[in-house]
């Protein structure tokens, strides 16, 4: 195995907290993520394998492996289980679990079966074989459901639309040693797709046991931040900065949306904080599609010129205004 060094690779130090791992990740796989590089196979290339790298070193247990044995992390222990083990539990009462099969399912899990059951005096422990009801059965046994985050900018959300997507999964190596190796998939994304949501791609999670179907693979959406557009639900939400004068007077601004900028009238005396909408161009779909709200921020300038200060002191002398009531 080609040795690559996932730190230098994501541009931090060996000591890199999670946190900081993170915003590496961030900021590189925006600069080589494919939708913003097309048709750039050394784009597409480095994203993998800043991909590969933030997949090791995000986990804990990967990193420690990653850390000790470099090259061969993912051979660093003689054993480790596969995936399903965390879901076995041994019941109470004493011994394994008072379903009748959890001594069998426990050792299907762990070495999937082999060679037709355990036979003939098998014994760990002061347990034989009889103990637990006759002859070891192999059965097939479906995998279990994985799931993995998947980051989408405010755009791509809105938009949806296939994507290509790079993931890392735990196979059995011919040694029956279990290792990662990398796939890619294409993955339809709805439109209007938010935080939280799931994507199931059926038959993509942990391979089953004794020929038995792979369990099913969720990508859990999380939106990454914008610089203009704040979510709330279902709305977009945008801050727009106005003029004392504009306020105070109306305009017409050009308004930013997930779907293209469009000309909004802003009315006479609007005060800070105020809301208008532009229906439909939140996220969601059909009748529970959002909205976007333009939230009104009035701006006064630092620095004042000597003609505005004297115009100001003007206005403050002939108006009537009174904006606090107590």
């Amino acid at each position: 195995m080609e040795y690559r060094d996932y730190y230098k690779l994501l541009g931090v130090s060996r000591s890199a907290s999670k946190e900081e791992i993170g915003k590496a990740f961030k900021k590189l796989a925006r600069k080589y993520h494919p939708d913003l590089n097309p048709n750039d196979k050394d784009a597409e290339d480095k994203f993998k394998e800043i991909n590969e790298a933030y997949e090791v070193l995000k986990d804990e247990k990967k990193r420690k492996l990653y850390d000790q044995f470099g090259s061969n992390w993912e051979h660093g222990q003689n054993f480790q289980p596969p995936p399903g083990y965390e879901n076995v539990h041994f019941g109470g009462g004493g011994g394994f679990g008072g379903g009748g099969a959890g001594f069998s399912d426990f050792f299907e899990t762990i070495f999937g079966g082999g060679g037709g059951g355990f036979r003939g005096g098998f014994q760990s422990g002061g347990f034989s074989q009889g103990d637990f009801g006759g002859d070891y059965q192999r059965r097939p046994r479906r995998g279990a459901d994985s799931e993995a985050s998947y980051e989408l900018t405010l755009e791509e959300a809105y938009r949806g639309g296939k994507k290509s997507i790079t993931l890392q999964e735990q196979t059995s190596g011919p040694d029956g040693i279990p290792r990662m190796t990398t796939k890619t998939l294409e993955v339809t994304v709805p439109a209007g797709i938010k935080d939280g949501q799931k994507i199931r791609l059926a038959g993509q999670g942990n391979p089953g046991l004794n020929g038995g179907a792979k369990g099913d693979l969720y990508l859990k959406i999380r939106l990454m931040p914008h610089h203009l557009f704040k979510i709330s639900e279902s709305d977009v939400i945008l801050d727009l900065p106005l003029s004392p004068w504009e306020a105070a007077l109306g305009t017409t601004a050009r308004i930013p949306t997930l779907d293209g900028a469009v000309e909004m009238k802003i009315p006479p005396g609007i005060g800070s904080g105020k809301k208008l909408r532009v229906k439909g161009r939140g996220l969601g779909a059909g009748a529970r599609k959002g909205d976007q709200f333009v939230r009104i921020m009035i701006q006064v300038p630092e620095r004042l010129s000597a003609e505005e200060r004297d115009l100001f002191e003007q206005l403050q002398k002939v108006s009537d205004f009174k904006p606090r009531n107590f």
